[in-house]
């Protein structure tokens, strides 16, 4: 709809070379021409608006949307926003612009705004720049972004802009954003289609219209105030792509050879003429694959010698022309290169696999949990994996994100991108969603499991002790396996050893205020499928509180797993991160001649979606305190916030209890 992002343009300057001259010319020869403005955006500029609350930084007026598909069927879509800025913090939506491509180019893009006090203005042509979109490890696209900076972008200011720009001809998905993170007052899409072609709607989300047929073959959707999504001061928010609705127009005919049409199957089936032959294996690539899989008789064992060697031997870079957006290159380049984006590598393991009999296939995703809808068939995705097809009863300790097909076919659904990823497992943000699995008539959404929490867990164990002065001193041993270890293991991979230190100093700083540690050992960094171990000498001074002649301290050393809540009625789903498991297992000598006095009641809570337990005890002159956190889900519904509530309240309050200590 817009684009809300900051740039910068030079100014133009105007070289005058002789003042005797300039002084012969009428002041009127150098007057601004007078901006005029389209009467769309008169009108839109008139409308009252209702009432919205405080934090409101701006509002769209209008967003009106014309989608032409010609008879030569290639379509053009022509937008017109018009935004008012209500506040300071909405100056940036006056940044506007369109993106572009070799196969969507830019035929036109008109950018005015009504300042604050009236005043009218219309950028001029040398005052919009083009900027390309290299990002990351995007090596090299074609996309650009061309765009400007409306003047006088202040709160009481309007800004607007028109745009006409050709769609890609190998898309016949519009997808029309009903729902920014801005309310919107009036939004309008009108559809204009050839003889021959008809359409199909879809809505992710509550339908919030119907067409009204326009005939020969124009139809127009409106949508009046339409509330935002708004996440900026919700806690454990979801992902906010996956929060608003959409609509996805499809269309279709007989003069159209490949289209998607509304359905998953169809959509299979569209990718499918995209990426045939892609992933045929050559001579090299099955030699390779023939060399990983040497002895290996198990069929998890040969898959994951395939997997691990694309997932790390091939560099994640991407190049992405046109249509290669979609498109994978052929694996003999990839394999060639060694380097290749998500499909790509998808591509290059499905290539690999079939050079040793096992089949697999590619599986669209989104990297926001909620943006691949199973009622609403889009290809609103952007990441791709693959689907290894497990022989029939076959069964293995190896592999957990497994999922049935219609067909009565089994997958791994498994990502060679995401390098620190075990074989066998998925990662947490994309559990308990779903993708679209891209097997010709066999195409279907299906659903990710959401993997057993033990295989996300932090397991932490400590030997230490107390001194009168309530200084802390022992030794830590830290394993994380799964996603969880993610971070870790890339820090101890890539991170400079001042990095290394600043994410620890920021780890332990959760827990403690003055402390050291030392001699720390790292083992398993890129053995994925073990635990990735840490272990390290700690020390902390005043870790007790001194309370006259009494001792006061926190029974749990490190970690902290308390959920912030608070009292507002819920709207959105709790996004609780991943499934997982944390364990803590501390042991603390006690000072000579100190004994407990007080010690914390034990908690035990289970909401089913997450359990937590602790208990702490004396025995032998040691501190003895243990506890189990364990969550089940990753998503959960807002009409479980109270129980959310009632385990925040229980893990706060253990965090915060206090063993006192006093001298016998």
């Amino acid at each position: 709809m817009f684009l809300n992002r900051s740039l910068a343009f030079p100014s133009s300057v105007r070289l005058l070379a002789c003042a005797c001259f300039v002084a012969l010319l009428s002041s009127s020869a150098f007057a601004e021409k007078k901006p005029v403005l389209p009467d769309w955006l008169k009108e839109a500029a008139k409308q009252p608006l209702p009432s919205y609350p405080a934090n409101t930084n701006a509002v769209v007026l209008l967003s009106d949307t014309t989608y032409t598909v010609s008879g030569d069927l290639r379509a053009v879509e022509h937008h017109r926003v018009a935004i008012k800025i209500l506040r300071p913090q909405g100056r940036g939506y006056a940044h506007l612009g369109a993106s572009y491509d070799g196969d969507s180019k830019l035929r036109l893009l008109k950018i005015w705004s009504i300042g604050p006090d009236g005043h009218e203005y219309e950028l001029k042509d040398n005052e919009i720049a083009d900027h390309g979109s290299y990002e990351g490890y995007l090596l090299y696209s074609d996309d650009r972004y061309r765009g400007g900076t409306a003047p006088a972008g202040d709160p009481g200011a309007i800004v607007a802009m028109e745009y006409e720009r050709e769609a890609r001809p190998y898309s016949t998905e519009y997808i029309w954003h009903v729902q920014e993170e801005l309310p919107v007052l009036k939004e309008r899409l009108k559809l204009e289609l050839p003889p021959g072609v008809e359409y199909k709607e879809v809505w992710k989300g509550k339908k919030e219209t119907v067409p009204v047929d326009l005939e020969k073959g124009k139809y127009l959707w409106e949508v009046s105030n339409e509330p935002p999504v708004d996440l900026r001061d919700v806690n454990m928010a979801p992902e906010w792509r996956g929060q608003t609705k959409r609509m996805s127009v499809h269309y279709f005919g007989a003069p159209i050879p490949n289209a998607t049409k509304g359905s998953w199957e169809s959509i299979g089936e569209w990718y499918d003429v995209l990426a045939k032959g892609r992933n045929d294996a050559t001579p090299e690539m099955t030699a390779k694959a023939q060399e990983l899989i040497a002895g290996k008789t198990d069929f998890a064992e040969k898959v994951q010698s395939i997997a691990e060697y694309v997932q790390s031997q091939i560099r994640y870079v991407a190049i992405e022309i046109g249509v290669g957006g979609y498109q994978p290159h052929p694996a003999q380049q990839i394999y060639k290169n060694k380097y290749g984006d998500c499909k790509d590598k998808a591509t290059l393991l499905s290539a690999m696999l079939s050079g040793v009999g096992i089949r697999s296939t590619w599986v669209m995703v989104d990297s926001d949990r909620g943006v691949v809808d199973p009622n609403a068939p889009s290809i609103a995705g952007n990441h791709m994996i693959a689907a290894i097809e497990l022989p029939a009863d076959y069964e293995s300790s190896k592999l957990h994100a497994i999922v049935k097909a219609n067909n009565g076919k089994r997958y791994l659904i498994f990502d060679p991108t995401w390098e620190y990823t075990p074989f066998g497992h998925l990662e947490y943000n994309l559990q308990g969603g779903y993708g679209v699995l891209m097997d010709g008539k066999y195409s279907q959404v299906i659903a990710f499991p959401i993997l057993d929490p033990e295989m996300n867990s932090i397991r932490r164990t400590g030997q230490f002790k107390l001194a009168e002065d309530g200084s802390l001193t022992g030794q830590i041993i830290e394993s994380r396996f799964g996603d969880i270890a993610d971070r870790h293991r890339r820090l101890f991979r890539t991170g400079t050893e001042k990095e290394q230190h600043e994410i620890f100093d920021r780890m332990l700083g959760r827990d403690l205020v003055n402390f050291s540690y030392d001699g720390l050992k790292v083992e398993n960094t890129m053995e994925l499928t073990k635990d990735l171990k840490m272990s390290y000498a700690l020390k902390a001074s005043s870790f007790a509180r001194p309370a006259g002649s009494l001792l006061m301290m926190r029974p749990r050393v490190l970690g902290t797993d308390s959920l912030e809540t608070d009292r507002k009625a819920r709207v959105y789903p709790i996004d609780l991160g991943a499934a997982r498991e944390v364990k803590d297992d501390y042991e603390i000598e006690l000072p000579q001649g100190y004994v407990a006095d007080e010690i914390p009641d034990p908690v035990k809570m289970d909401m089913g979606w997450a359990s937590y337990e602790s208990a702490s005890k004396v025995e032998g002159g040691k501190l003895h305190y243990t506890r189990t956190y364990v969550v089940r889900q990753v998503e959960l519904p807002a009409a479980k916030y109270e129980e959310v509530q009632k385990l925040a309240g229980v893990i706060g309050y253990d965090e915060q209890s206090n063993v006192v200590l006093k001298k016998k």
